[in-house]
């Protein structure tokens, strides 16, 4: 069976709850997931809005998730690093954890959630970018899986 992601805060494809969103309180929605692979170590969770202005833009980076984790709760605390080992970074808005949908005014945007399975820790430092994330999980990728909602103003 293939890893897969889900949330029962909004639809795949559906609109995102302002609630998740710079216009309301602005917390990460819930996500849930399947058994990853054998020979995971470890998980990652990436979020990012492809149609931003200025190109691909982060709005949370979260990494050495436990591989028995199976999911996310509502509202995950934006503190570099969590009680169950988890790290999280600085993503585009130059702040750590999650900062949801803020896009300007027009054609909604697609946000995608990106999971991935991998059989090491990675050895990153709180605080750490999408692309030192990205660059560290390199060959280390044993499955991934994405989560899409939109969200327009």
């Amino acid at each position: 069976m293939s890893l897969t992601i889900s949330s029962p805060s909004f639809p795949s494809g559906g609109d995102i709850p302002k609630k998740f969103t710079c216009d309301g309180a602005d917390v990460s929605p819930q996500l849930t997931w399947t058994d990853p692979p054998a020979g995971t170590k470890s998980l990652a969770v990436l979020v990012d809005d492809p149609d931003a202005p200025v190109g691909n833009w982060n709005h949370w980076a979260l990494w050495n998730l436990p591989a028995t984790a199976r999911g996310l709760a509502e509202g995950v605390s934006k503190e570099a690093s969590l009680s169950d080992g988890s790290q999280q970074g600085k993503n585009d808005f130059r702040r750590t954890g999650y900062n949801g949908p803020c896009p300007p005014p027009g054609k909604p945007h697609r946000y995608y959630f990106k999971l991935f399975a991998l059989d090491t820790n990675l050895d990153l430092k709180s605080g750490a970018t999408k692309r030192e994330i990205d660059s560290a999980m390199k060959g280390h990728i044993l499955a991934q899986a994405e989560w899409m909602g939109r969200y327009g103003r």
